[in-house]
């Protein structure tokens, strides 16, 4: 959430001194600046702060960006912004250098203020019920992805949000995966709808256990109840090649459960059982229970449990665990 330390004089990050595209610590740094600059420009709106007063402009001002586009929710609230990176061109065609992006779309998370708190929480809820796909929100950026990639090219856009904004991002980056863009995406303490078993339990045998046999379960249960065959098709192929930057820490319960998730996916794998573990992700209890419709939408395919991801490039914070509120925090990411 947005706090005073959304105030750029007083956290800012102190060590980007120089442009370093090829370094990972940087582009993580730079687009966890973007994201925070979302949220500083939302509470900005709420203020009435603008020009000299605005906090926002100095977190993208920083790494060399420029706003093309605030993306705004049906409550007026800025929940997105694209961005413009200013020295793209210059890193075009040089041998060693690592291509940066020409924009970057950015989400925040969850604000608890009057004026987001109705619509942020209506989004939450759709993320534990895997049914963010069906808000308005997540066309509304949709639409603005597919603007941008039709515009230029899918190596020349990438995504990046924190929270709640790192369930849409990563809910978009499935989506275009799914049609072949693969779009470079950082996510931040992205939102798991499953039972948080690393912050119940502290064996790890004891949560293996559990979760190989939920798997065993709901597996079991997917292949009494529905006529399950073996994807192989080319959306599930897309996917698959899809690798998105996920950023999660331990004493964070929004999303430590991805640590447990991989885990015990490669366990499965391991013991030959990577297939009972597919079926078992895909197919979520409460979801065999209730009847759904069978008419496809142009996000149909993104439906199911949002945290299941074939693979991603996970970075797990051990350092910032003082609390729940730091463990979840987007500062922490560019400190």
């Amino acid at each position: 959430m947005a706090t005073e330390r959304g105030i750029f004089e007083l956290s800012r990050p102190l060590h980007l001194t120089s442009i370093e595209w090829n370094h990972p610590q940087y582009r993580t740094s730079v687009m966890s600046c973007l994201v925070q600059g979302v949220y500083s420009m939302e509470v900005d709106r709420q203020k009435n702060q603008l020009g000299p007063k605005a906090q926002a402009p100095p977190w993208w001002d920083m790494n060399h960006f420029t706003l093309l586009e605030t993306l705004i929710e049906s409550d007026d609230s800025i929940y997105g912004a694209i961005f413009e990176y200013k020295h793209y061109n210059y890193y075009q065609n040089i041998h060693g250098l690592r291509t940066p992006p020409r924009y970057v779309i950015a989400f925040r998370g969850t604000i608890l203020k009057a004026d987001t708190w109705f619509m942020d929480a209506a989004n939450n809820l759709r993320i534990i019920f895997d049914s963010l796909h069906q808000g308005t929100r997540f066309a509304h950026a949709m639409f603005a992805i597919h603007k941008m990639v039709a515009k230029y090219n899918d190596a020349s856009v990438w995504l990046t949000g924190h929270s709640l904004g790192a369930g849409l991002a990563l809910l978009a980056g499935k989506t275009m995966a799914r049609y072949g863009f693969f779009l470079e995406t950082y996510i931040f303490n992205p939102p798991v709808s499953s039972f948080p078993l690393e912050q119940l339990f502290h064996s790890r045998v004891i949560k293996g256990a559990i979760r190989i046999t939920g798997c065993l379960v709901k597996a079991g249960v997917a292949k009494i109840l529905k006529n399950l065959e073996v994807q192989d098709n080319d959306l599930s192929t897309n996917i698959a090649s899809w690798t998105p930057y996920l950023y999660v820490n331990p004493r964070d319960p929004i999303c430590s459960e991805y640590i447990g998730y991989f885990r015990n996916k490669r366990f499965m794998s391991k013991i030959g059982l990577s297939e009972i573990e597919r079926i078992a992700n895909e197919n979520p209890l409460r979801s065999l229970f209730v009847e759904t419709s069978s008419s496809p939408s142009p996000s149909y395919f993104c439906d199911g449990p949002l945290h299941l991801l074939p693979s991603a490039y996970m970075t797990v914070n051990f350092s910032e665990s003082n609390n729940i509120r730091r463990a979840h925090g987007l500062r922490q990411w560019w400190g």
